[in-house]
């Protein structure tokens, strides 16, 4: 296994991609340190590991935009283990129906507080607990491929993912000479329960846009996020892995690239 005793913190690990990935590095020997930003949200989260059969896991609640919350989780974190081996930022506000010319600024901020902020305040505190240790630590960022290619009414969403590309860097040109690698996975569409919302017509225009045909399932982003913060990756680092059926590579989908 090779995550076989490392302890992993998984942010926002409670519903969807985040319970996806806090199951991989689970099956693959490691406890894994499961935030939320409610005592409810965890619950849950719980609920769904447990319905897995999968039980080496602890909870931890914050809101990570929140950094009283951040810096006490962290102090339970390294008063229960001791360390941290690998810190998995996927916690986000999708900032969902929003639309530039009516979003009130407050919105725009809160999306960012959650996303761009939330990350780099558990990476910081994450980093004062790896950078003692004589292994260091991995650090792998959500981000998504809106970054570079905008989707409509999202602007604040969209706005924060382009700041963890530019963070995603920054902090591994500054943690690289310190023994700490970042990398970042980069989602398309992924298949969520927000899917449940949408018509089959919606559907299936979205699988037409995606070159490969068919969304991302959160065990797919989950084996992308494995492999930056596994040994087989450790000359990678400040890197932004794709996973999105081909969407980015394309200028038009194929019925209206004409």
């Amino acid at each position: 296994m090779r995550f076989k005793d490392k302890i992993v913190l998984v942010t926002g690990a409670t519903r969807n991609t985040g319970i996806g990935i806090a199951a991989q590095f689970i099956r693959e020997g490691a406890t894994v340190c499961v935030n939320g930003s409610s005592k409810e949200n965890l619950e849950a989260g719980a609920a769904h590991l447990n319905a897995m059969d999968l039980i080496n896991f602890h909870l931890f609640e914050a809101d990570i935009s929140d950094i009283d919350q951040v810096v006490s989780m962290f102090e339970q974190i390294k008063q229960k283990f001791g360390r941290l081996d690998i810190l998995i930022n996927n916690a986000a506000n999708q900032g969902l129906g929003m639309k530039f010319d009516t979003m009130p600024s407050e919105d725009f901020l809160k999306v960012l507080k959650v996303n761009l902020l939330g990350t780099f305040q558990v990476s910081q505190q994450a980093v004062k607990i790896m950078l003692p240790q004589k292994s260091k630590g991995v650090i792998v960022n959500l981000g998504s491929n809106v970054s570079t290619r905008a989707i409509h009414d999202r602007t604040a969403y969209v706005t924060s993912k382009g700041g963890i590309d530019a963070l995603t860097r920054s902090m591994a040109i500054d943690l690289a000479p310190r023994g700490i690698r970042v990398n970042m996975v980069a989602p398309g569409y992924i298949l969520t329960d927000r899917w449940e919302e949408l018509s089959p017509e919606v559907i299936k225009r979205r699988r037409e846009n995606i070159p490969l045909g068919i969304e991302a399932t959160s065990g797919d982003i989950s084996e992308a996020v494995a492999f930056l913060a596994s040994d087989a990756a450790k000359n990678i680092s400040g890197e932004r892995l794709v996973v999105d059926g081909g969407c980015s590579a394309q200028h038009l989908p194929m019925d209206i690239d004409l």
